[in-house]
């Protein structure tokens, strides 16, 4: 018999368990390690609880419903990732221009280093009831990365900015997709040179 999510987590939970720290952050980071393995809809409260070293009566003190944890780590995922901007601005400061090829960089290491995918989009994917909480969380927090690319095109002196920026999404989510269902030898693994071509171009004009 194969082992189910909870016999697995149980036998992982001292991977997961963050013995430092409140009841809090212990069981939003261990729900985000979780979801990521078993998906959002795959492990319910109980074995997020038990990963956290803690128990279902303090999870929903903390948290009024799964939907609420749900949204808590989704924007602590979000939060995580956007700190992309200021690492590209301590990295190549005063440059837009190389802060955008850095962006194209940091996207395909996160694609070729995790073939779990995007976390919001995957939740997206998952959490497809209308009205779920869940969905404003992630089309704010992609509305807002999209938002500061837009800006970075725009520094970087390209006249059709908010066309590159959107172009560079669409092919970033595309190879995201390639990764997950064609493996590591798909056309992702040409991302970079596709993204660099396209900055080129748009930037002669």
């Amino acid at each position: 018999m194969s082992s189910t999510p909870s016999k697995t987590i149980a036998d992982n939970s001292d991977k997961l368990v963050t013995t430092l720290g409140r009841p809090r952050e212990r069981i939003v980071k261990s729900a985000i390690e979780l979801f990521r393995q078993h998906g959002i809809k795959g492990i319910g409260v109980d074995a997020i609880a038990e990963a956290a070293g803690s128990n279902k009566m303090t999870l929903y003190r903390h948290f009024g419903c799964k939907d609420d944890l749900v949204c808590e780590c989704l924007k602590q995922v979000s939060s995580e990732k956007e700190r992309i901007w200021v690492d590209l601005e301590d990295a190549y400061p005063g440059d837009p221009a190389r802060q955008l090829r850095g962006w194209v960089d940091e996207a395909a290491q996160r694609i070729f280093n995790d073939l779990r995918g995007c976390d919001l989009v995957n939740a997206a994917v998952e959490l497809k009831e209308a009205g779920h909480p869940a969905q404003k969380v992630i089309m704010d927090a992609k509305k807002a990365h999209m938002q500061h690319l837009v800006e970075l095109c725009r520094r970087a002196g390209v006249q059709q900015y908010e066309q590159l920026a959107q172009a560079l999404v669409l092919l970033v989510e595309g190879a995201r997709v390639c990764g997950q269902s064609i493996g590591i030898e798909g056309p992702q693994q040409r991302l970079e040179q596709t993204c660099e071509a396209l900055i080129d171009a748009f930037s002669k004009h």
